[in-house]
């Protein structure tokens, strides 16, 4: 660890400063910004905000910079489902939302998919994963309907200057380990606690060297560090991602944290990184896949906006292409977005990842809020979420271990447990 002393400004420095409309900030500085986006979905959206909206008599500030998926409750179970998605439904209309996404996959990965999300944005959203949309160089974090709703009235909202840590990540990841593994490395050592309320930022060749979906797994999961942020310099790899969906992408020169800038830095080498698992009731209960012995497994849950997006897709099938799950095992595959599920579908992925025994279930946050219960009672569950916190996934004597896709796939392959290398190779 070192800390870097000058004058000059993080990119978190950078990206408040310009929501602020200033040159500078400090940190420790309380400043007002002006949000350029807000997001929420069927949980923590209309039916928390239309009647407080009714009370104040109070109108949305700008329709253009708000967006509202569902995601949350769909597809409807029961009637407490179909009336939380009814009521974002019937808002929806009311207010002539420009910007909705109906059962089309899970916030964190269809904002993006739309364009919605671009450097130098200042965003907030109504889940704690937002941070996702730091992996574009925006600053992005979660909020309360409380908060949300002094945002959607008057389109600010005001914030600490966060500290900034930089996670340095030097060399290159092995075959078989991902961004995923990175982070639960990461929670090992600091904690859920070590970036709380910071601006965590990634950074180094093996960070520079990921794809856009493994960079937002890394933004995603700094929630799980306690961040406010997890933010990484927008490159080449940004601009050529974001064009493809069609977006308008500005200029992305200077956002960047300066040499000089006053952070804490920390170094990893990824070149002798293991694949990484996550043991009941905290992804911070981290330690080498080598270090659990042939823990059995029942259920192998392929999903979430953590796990389940195309190259997680990918990787799940490059292990299992042209073998089956083991016996007892049940292997569920929830991709994180239609566009994700169509894209697998059209390359076979998906295929194989059902002919190996898999499930298909709703591009939707499912399991991984809990919702439908799909994981039983007394059962182990490996898993590509981002928590594993005791009944997070339904049941509470549920005992969930996280990993990567590469090392669900190989645990449901093997029954327990496994490092996915063993199989690669």
């Amino acid at each position: 660890m070192n800390t870097s002393p000058g004058k000059g400004q993080t990119l978190a420095q950078k990206l408040i400063a310009r929501a602020a409309g200033r040159a500078r900030v400090d940190v420790g500085e309380i400043v007002t910004c002006k949000v350029d986006l807000a997001m929420f979905h069927d949980s923590s959206g209309p039916r928390r905000l239309q009647p407080m909206l009714e009370e104040l008599g109070a109108q949305i500030w700008d329709k253009s910079r708000v967006v509202l998926v569902m995601d949350h409750y769909v597809p409807e179970r029961d009637e407490s489902s179909r009336k939380i998605v009814r009521i974002a439904r019937e808002w929806a209309r009311e207010q002539a939302l420009p910007h909705v996404y109906d059962s089309q996959g899970i916030c964190h990965v269809v904002l993006p998919q739309g364009g919605h999300i671009l450097p130098g944005m200042f965003c907030v959203g109504g889940d704690s994963h937002s941070p996702t949309g730091g992996a574009f160089g925006a600053y992005m974090f979660g909020i309360g309907a409380t908060e949300m709703l002094g945002v959607v009235v008057t389109g600010e909202i005001w914030l600490r200057v966060p500290d900034t840590l930089r996670m340095h990540w030097s060399g290159s990841l092995p075959a078989g380990v991902t961004a995923k593994d990175m982070m639960l490395h990461m929670l090992a050592r600091f904690g859920m606690n070590g970036g709380a309320y910071q601006a965590v930022e990634f950074c180094g060749p093996a960070v520079q060297a990921l794809s856009m979906q493994e960079r937002m797994t890394l933004s995603n999961m700094s929630a799980e560090l306690g961040a406010q942020a997890g933010l990484i310099a927008p490159d080449a790899t940004t601009v050529e991602w974001l064009a493809r969906t069609g977006a308008q992408v500005p200029d992305i020169e200077g956002w960047e944290t300066d040499a000089d800038a006053v952070c804490t830095r920390f170094e990893f080498d990824a070149c002798g990184l293991p694949p990484m698992v996550a043991a009941p009731h905290s992804p911070a209960n981290s330690r080498p896949v080598g270090d659990y012995d042939r823990v059995p497994v029942q259920v192998a849950y392929v999903g979430a906006c953590t796990g389940a997006k195309l190259e997680d897709l990918r990787a799940a099938a490059a292990v299992l292409r042209g073998r089956r799950v083991a016996p007892g095992v049940r292997l569920i595959v929830a991709p994180a977005s239609l566009q994700d599920q169509e894209t697998a579908r059209r390359e076979g992925v998906l295929q194989a990842l059902l002919d190996a025994g898999g499930e298909l279930h709703p591009t939707s946050c499912g399991a991984c809020a809990g919702y439908g219960n799909p994981m039983g009672d007394d059962v182990t569950v490996i898993s590509t979420t981002a928590r594993n916190f005791k009944g997070r996934m339904g049941s509470p004597t549920a005992s969930v271990y996280l990993g990567s896709p590469y090392t669900v796939a190989a645990s449901a392959l093997r029954g327990a447990i496994s490092d996915p290398r063993e199989v690669l190779a």
